[in-house]
């Protein structure tokens, strides 16, 4: 009787265990996933005012870096954010017209004689006191030319897509094989889509 007891008694044991480190995988799996994925919300277009007459395009993006990421910075290693961003018209009777395609890249890196960190983009360089405020630039986008006023029809429906991902292939080799074994340098996000209609100017 005691033998069947005690039978009993590690196979709930065991249960028990099993059920344990199977939830465990799935909490350290989630948490993973949650630090290695970008948000972006609030995307829209807006049409800037003569001479320029071009679309400007503002987003705002939620992101960390992981512990490892923020290390990599600190010593020194440069990461590359590219941020993708596409204008479409659907047609229901062929492909998508695609309208506008661009590609934005911020580089943010640390200078250790200055004590400063960087965000460079194009032929703009800002400079921050902390990591943090550094981040806080990456988070958003604010009236970024994207397109000529000329290249919207006006009444016309679009689809507006924004990406963001850490491009790991300009990172150095060492690091770009840690990359494919790590999701500690996964960070990206999904496209985030909107449906946007090009306003009809007034008659004049």
């Amino acid at each position: 009787m005691q033998s069947k007891n005690r039978h009993r008694f590690g196979g709930v044991w065991r249960l028990a265990i099993t059920l344990w480190v199977c939830w465990s995988l799935s909490f350290s799996v989630l948490t993973q996933a949650s630090q290695d994925v970008i948000e972006i919300y609030d995307v829209s277009l807006e049409a800037s005012e003569p001479p320029e007459a071009s679309w400007l395009l503002s987003a705002n993006f939620k992101m960390e870096l992981s512990s490892r990421l923020e290390e990599a910075v600190n010593r020194g290693l440069p990461l590359v954010f590219i941020t993708d961003i596409e204008v479409s018209r659907p047609r229901w009777y062929w492909f998508d017209e695609k309208s506008v395609s661009q590609t934005q890249t911020y580089r943010l890196s640390y200078h250790a004689l200055t004590r400063q960190y960087r965000v460079s983009t194009g032929v703009l360089n800002q400079r921050f006191d902390s990591l943090p405020e550094a981040i806080g630039m990456l988070k958003r986008i604010r009236r970024l030319n994207i397109a000529k006023k000329s290249e919207l029809k006006p009444g016309a429906q679009y689809e507006v897509a924004v990406r963001m991902r850490l491009d790991t292939t300009q990172l150095p080799k060492p690091f770009q094989v840690n990359a494919l074994t790590s999701k500690d340098w996964n960070l990206y996000s999904d496209w985030k889509r909107v449906i946007f209609t090009a306003p009809v100017e007034p008659a004049k």
